[in-house]
């Protein structure tokens, strides 16, 4: 009698369990490694941010089309004492203050990293950034430099010395892309004078947005930049990969009225002739060429450029076009034209500063060699008064401060050309200081004004 076996069964999963099991472990797997790219790519908010307030003020549409119209209009013109136009080699300076909102000691970040993006903003926008050599040969061409330079702000609105860091603590835990961060009532601090100061917010976000900033001709008190405090600079405790700055060199590109380099749409459109289209944005560090379904020719996408979304390391140029766009805004009747005559980077004119050291005679004195042929005259003066100086022309643009005999600064403007007149019949009678030039480079006289 052959012994019974024991019968053993192999239980085969069904098919749908193991495609749900399957299916379950991939879904896993991408969602974390969708996290953990998302993660580290670049929001900008600028593009949400000028859709909300579209929706919220219609009327809006219209002033935006209008800086649009402004811009491509803008032409070479001669440049004038009163809104006065730009020059074609002259650099634009920016007095920066920076709102330093923080609630916890992280987010109060050290006045050396604050200058750090400072330091970086100047490089991106003169093409002074070392990394500029990486731009591929194919694009090196159309590299710009803007001629703008940013400073901490020297003297505050009412004349005052000021860091230019205006530091706040807050109970707010974190700040939304509704401009909580510019309202004193929501934790947050008002803006500066916008019209001669670039108002940047520096906070945390909620989010994964880096930062956004106002499109020009949006409304004053709000009008500025806002980023985030863990990528803001290039020294400290910073988010990689976005610790090189670029959020800000970004974000003050849609200041200065950039628009992403895809135009915000399929093969999109930014108003600049020497950027290539593009499908979309890129992240991260993409190998050139980087060809996309509209690309033009077989140099593909300018994934460097400031205005893409790639990682900041891989980011290091504005083209000769995305330049004039942003250089025509300071133009006569442009938006930011107020900023050719703010003078809030030069801390010789805080208020109430100590008397100017001049000679007692009524003859202009030098104190450099370059300033020698330089004149004021007649002294006394009644009315009008000329101003010879030599060394001021379109791309030598020198300010001229007069100061009353308190040392309080009563007039300011800018030399453009050679001989300008001032009519001074506004003033009144007495002793008047008149500077010319900065700390390196500077002419004083005295005047008398009858």
């Amino acid at each position: 009698m052959k012994g019974s076996k024991k019968e053993t069964r192999k239980i085969t999963p069904s098919l749908s369990t193991v495609f749900m099991k399957s299916l379950l472990l991939f879904s896993f797997v991408f969602l974390a490694g969708f996290l953990n790219t998302t993660n580290a790519q670049r929001i900008c908010g600028s593009s949400e941010y000028k859709a909300a307030l579209l929706k919220a003020d219609p009327s809006l549409n219209e002033v935006f089309q209008n800086v649009e119209k402004q811009i491509a209009s803008v032409n070479s013109r001669n440049g004038s004492v009163a809104s006065r136009d730009t020059t074609v080699n002259e650099t634009i300076t920016i007095p920066v203050v920076i709102h330093l909102l923080y609630k916890s000691a992280a987010e109060n970040i050290s006045d050396a990293q604050i200058k750090s993006q400072i330091d970086a903003l100047n490089n991106d926008f003169n093409l002074l950034n070392i990394d500029r050599a990486n731009t591929p040969d194919a694009f090196k061409v159309f590299s710009g430099n803007a001629r703008i330079k940013f400073c901490l702000a020297q003297v505050d609105p009412n004349g005052k010395r000021t860091s230019g860091i205006d530091r706040k603590y807050t109970n707010t835990e974190l700040f939304t892309t509704d401009d909580g961060m510019k309202m004193v009532d929501k934790g947050g601090v008002a803006s500066w004078d916008s019209k001669h100061y670039l108002n940047i917010w520096v906070c945390k976000l909620t989010s994964r947005s880096l930062g956004y900033a106002t499109p020009p001709g949006a409304a004053a008190d709000k009008d500025g930049v806002v980023i985030a405090y863990d990528v803001f600079g290039t020294v400290g405790k910073l988010r990689a990969p976005f610790n090189k700055g670029r959020t800000a060199t970004h974000e003050v590109g849609h200041w200065l009225g950039l628009i992403h380099i895809w135009g915000d749409g399929p093969c999109g459109s930014d108003q600049v002739d020497d950027t290539p289209a593009q499908q979309s944005y890129n992240f991260g560090c993409q190998s050139f060429p980087k060809m996309s379904a509209c690309s033009p020719n077989k140099n593909g996408d300018m994934f460097m450029n400031f205005m893409d979304f790639s990682d900041d390391a891989c980011m290091n140029m504005f083209t000769t076009g995305q330049v004039n766009r942003m250089r025509s805004i300071f133009a006569k009747n442009g938006v930011r034209n107020a900023f050719l005559a703010s003078f809030a980077c030069d801390s010789t004119l805080v208020q109430n500063a100590p008397l100017p050291q001049v000679e007692v005679d009524e003859k202009p004195f030098t104190i450099v060699e370059s300033m020698l042929s330089t004149k004021v005259y007649p002294s006394p003066v009644q009315t009008v008064t000329t101003i010879d100086c030599k060394v001021a022309s379109a791309t030598s643009v020198k300010t001229l401060v007069i100061f009353n005999s308190l040392g309080v600064k009563v007039f300011t403007t800018r030399l453009c050309q050679q001989k300008t007149t001032l009519n001074l019949s506004n003033l009144v009678a007495g002793i008047y200081f008149i500077h010319i030039g900065d700390v390196s480079d500077k002419f004083i006289t005295r005047i008398i004004k009858q």
